[in-house]
């Protein structure tokens, strides 16, 4: 049977996940899903979808979905849900995870990688963030969970825009692409998205491509982030000049390291095993496409906290430019260590 792909729902209490798992249940796109609920609380998927049974922590919802609450932990849960898909107990196409607003997706997306069995049976697809556009700028103040959810996301939701005005909306997303310019960001109204942008998102697939906006890597500093480029992601093409964007030192920030020059491959892998090991638990994601020296293919790797792996990528295109990029985003990172250190691995 062929791996069963894993999406995980975070988002800040209130940021609407109730909302758009709802639409991505009764939505007719003729997939099956299994929702697995990490609260089951007063905010859980209301009872009109549902077909109540206190004694099964799987319930049946009446289009053909199964939602079911992690009782003991996830492992087991989804182990439970496998095995029952295997003896055609319950038919579903992919799961999605619901996770508590205060919750740090870090661990549920380790458990696909560390766990044997749940690797076996899963695909891990991505993480999806939703935040409250009304709300989003004091919880990422005052909240580091929320800041962490950014930092980990593959996609980004901005829901409630229509409560804020444009100028705030857009500060907000600057901030959040500070933080994280891996993952592209949607603004949706009512949790209405096309399905096409929750699943298969592929945000944990070893590809050759690292989406990073463009302009972000054309600004030399973030920090001072030069004003005279055109931000796509603004609306009407309008210079990216927040002035009061600096006032969000956010601990969750992300940096990108190019080269033209090729890494040893000794070396680079000597340290970033060191780093990794060091700075684990403060790296929420990173990924990079590189370039080695006496390698013809590009070699790709990402990870999460402390988990990282390796792949060989497609050959280097004839005339291609070659060189490495790389993006890391996390909690305080000691940027100047992590440049240096890469520098020295370059031969």
């Amino acid at each position: 049977m062929s791996l069963i792909p894993a999406t995980i729902l975070t988002g800040f209490l209130g940021s609407g996940k109730t909302t758009l798992l709802k639409r991505v249940l009764t939505e007719a796109h003729g997939q099956k899903i299994a929702v697995v609920e990490n609260e089951f609380g007063s905010e859980n998927i209301d009872n009109e979808i549902l077909v109540q049974d206190s004694t099964e922590q799987i319930i049946q919802l009446n289009n053909g979905c199964v939602c079911c609450s992690i009782r003991e932990d996830l492992r087991t849960t989804l182990s439970d849900l496998a095995e029952k898909r295997r003896k055609g107990e319950l038919k579903f196409d992919r799961v999605v995870i619901e996770t508590t607003g205060l919750a740090d997706p870090g661990p549920v997306a380790q458990t696909f990688f560390m766990d044997d069995e749940i690797a076996e049976s899963y695909l891990l697809d991505s993480i999806l963030t939703l935040v409250d556009a009304k709300h989003g700028n004091a919880q990422l103040d005052s909240r580091q969970e929320a800041r962490r959810q950014i930092g980990f996301a593959d996609q980004i939701f901005v829901s409630k825009t229509d409560l804020v005005g444009e100028a705030e909306v857009a500060d907000l997303m600057h901030r959040i692409k500070h933080m994280n310019p891996r993952a592209p960001q949607r603004k949706v109204h009512f949790g209405e998205v096309p399905i096409s942008e929750v699943f298969d998102l592929r945000g944990f697939n070893l590809n050759a491509k690292l989406d990073i906006d463009p302009d972000f890597l054309k600004a030399d500093d973030h920090d001072h982030h030069g004003h005279d480029h055109h931000d796509h992601d603004h609306e009407h093409g309008e210079h990216c000049d927040h002035p009061h964007h600096h006032a969000h030192d956010d601990d969750v920030k992300s940096f990108v390291f190019k080269s033209d020059k090729a890494f040893n491959p000794a070396k680079l892998e000597d340290f970033l095993g060191a780093i990794v090991q060091v700075y684990g638990p403060k790296m929420l994601r990173y990924k990079g496409v590189l370039y080695m020296k006496g390698s013809d293919k590009k070699v790709i790797f990402q990870g999460v906290h402390q988990l990282m792996g390796s792949d060989l990528g497609p050959a280097w295109a004839k005339g291609e430019k070659k060189g490495s990029k790389m993006v890391f985003i996390g909690l305080d990172l000691p940027r100047e260590i992590l440049e240096q250190g890469l520098e020295q691995c370059l031969v």
